[in-house]
């Protein structure tokens, strides 16, 4: 099976707003760049510990110093950068 972004992309936006429960928000309309925190999905330091928590059980990824967490957890972009290099699963 051939890797492909933009599946990636639509897989994680799916899986963000199942996974923290985000009502009213259809994943397919999420921009890529739209920022985790602040505008854009809003969300808050739960809602990181879960995001974190999906990360490692679907993927693999783990995100484990705040330094690297800063870098990632940007916006959906960025998180799929960093799980299309490092996944395991």
């Amino acid at each position: 099976m051939e890797f492909s972004m933009q599946a990636l992309l639509k897989e994680l936006k799916r899986k963000i707003v199942e996974e923290l429960m985000i009502e009213d928000v259809d994943p397919e309309e999420i921009p890529d760049d739209a920022p985790f925190f602040g505008r854009g999905l809003s969300l808050d330091s739960v809602d990181l510990l879960v995001l974190v928590a999906m990360l490692d059980r679907e993927y693999g990824v783990e995100i484990f110093t705040r330094e690297l967490g800063e870098k990632v957890l940007i916006n959906i972009q960025t998180l799929a950068d960093y799980v299309a290099i490092h996944r395991k699963k």
